[in-house]
């Protein structure tokens, strides 16, 4: 008997690990460039089409891709501007804003896409999609911004660490580095945090015992809280040190974050990247959408935990599939929360850029930190508006 209740205890305790990654990433980096070209574009016309991707290495930029757009952008001043932002400001930091190689190589988008996706010509005469996949959004009881606690966790460290680097607490600081939290879950809740892994970039001016002493107890702690115990295990740069990051020691390649883009692992993805994307490209916006119904479909109480899969294809604006999953955690059948979705939401990508209002430059503050569970008013796909007519539309 003993036995047995050993054996179901600990079945119920697990192990789930996400991890995040600093803004001077290399692969971060590229996709804040390619999303700050982007909104360079819609400042100027709305209606820009762009699918832009970024390759970084040491001393070199290289921006590829296709876009129709009436905007004029200047690709190497607005380069150079984002990796100062990003803190690549100085010969130290080894990817010199001022000194970096840039090469574009942009081209027109193909007119064979654009006939599909323009509203008024091809076969269909609405906007249809811009491509065929499928996408997926999720969200959790688990937080109160219904995200999955680890990535939640993940992205604040990373976010602690630049802003202890801007604010000249930690001076030492480069902007790459990367996270990893795994937390132990009992029954479904979280008790404690198993792991935490830090790797932080810095320049040479500091020892490296002195930089663990200053990340436990100035990131780690302030963000874990009472989560940590003495039986947490600390990596902090547990290689010794970081001298060498960034895209110095690091090639950089817009899309590969796609994890960390969004539930840290603890949702499904459809495999396409965000980052230099038009809401056309539903890879992009209709993840947006699914997020925010999943979101919706959680706030009002329905279920606890709901995945959404969306799937189109390139050229028709109705999808060709939606499916539910709320992990048993629904409060009504999972086949009316469907219906109700079918009716109350309109995933044509035309209405998902209107709902969401995806023609403003806004997807650069996307491209680093996650593009989901943050409250900033950009994030229209987080809002939780629909509640009230999903209450009303089951009577509760």
């Amino acid at each position: 008997m003993k036995c047995v209740q050993e054996y179901i205890l600990y079945m119920s305790i697990k192990l789930i690990t996400s991890e995040s990654v600093a803004e001077g990433h290399p692969d971060k980096v590229c996709d804040q460039l390619s999303d700050g070209i982007l909104d360079e574009m819609l400042k100027q016309d709305q209606e820009s089409h762009a699918a832009i991707e970024c390759f970084c290495t040491n001393g070199l930029v290289l921006v590829g891709g296709e876009a129709r757009t009436e905007a004029y952008v200047n690709i190497d001043e607005t380069v150079r501007t984002i990796l100062k932002g990003i803190g690549y400001d100085t010969p130290e930091s080894g990817f010199f804003n001022e000194s970096v190689g840039i090469i574009s190589a942009l081209h027109e988008q193909s007119q064979e896409i654009a006939q599909g996706v323009d509203e008024g010509s091809g076969e269909f005469k609405e906007q249809g999609a811009g491509d065929q996949g499928l996408m997926y959004g999720f969200a959790t009881t688990e937080t109160e911004e219904l995200m999955p606690q680890p990535i939640i966790l993940a992205h604040a460290l990373v976010k602690k660490m630049a802003e202890l680097r801007k604010n000249k607490t930690l001076p030492y600081l480069f902007p790459d580095g990367k996270s990893q939290v795994t937390l132990q879950y009992e029954n479904g809740l979280v008790t404690r945090a198993e792991t935490i892994v830090i790797a932080a970039h810095h320049s040479k001016d500091i020892e490296i015992e002195a930089l663990r002493h200053d990340i436990l107890n100035k990131v780690i702690k302030p963000v874990l809280g009472s989560l940590l115990d003495d039986k947490t295990k600390l990596f902090i740069n547990a290689t010794g040190s970081f001298l060498m990051g960034g895209p110095r020691a690091d090639t950089g390649l817009t899309g590969r974050k796609i994890m960390v883009d969004t539930y840290g692992g603890l949702g499904l993805h459809g495999g396409g990247a965000f980052s230099g994307k038009d809401a056309t490209k539903v890879d992009r916006s209709a993840a947006y959408m699914a997020r925010y119904v999943a979101k919706n479909i959680v706030a009002s109480g329905l279920a606890d935990k709901c995945q959404l899969q969306v799937a189109y294809a390139i050229g028709v604006s109705e999808p060709v599939g939606i499916y539910l999953d709320t992990f048993q955690t629904n409060k009504v059948a999972e086949e009316k929360i469907v219906s109700s979705i079918k009716d109350i939401f309109n995933f044509h990508p035309k209405e998902i850029i209107s709902t969401l209002e995806l023609k403003r430059p806004i997807f650069k503050k996307t491209a680093a930190y996650g593009h989901f569970g943050r409250n900033e008013s950009e994030f229209s796909w987080e809002k939780t508006d629909k509640v009230s007519e999903l209450k009303r539309y089951f009577g509760i």
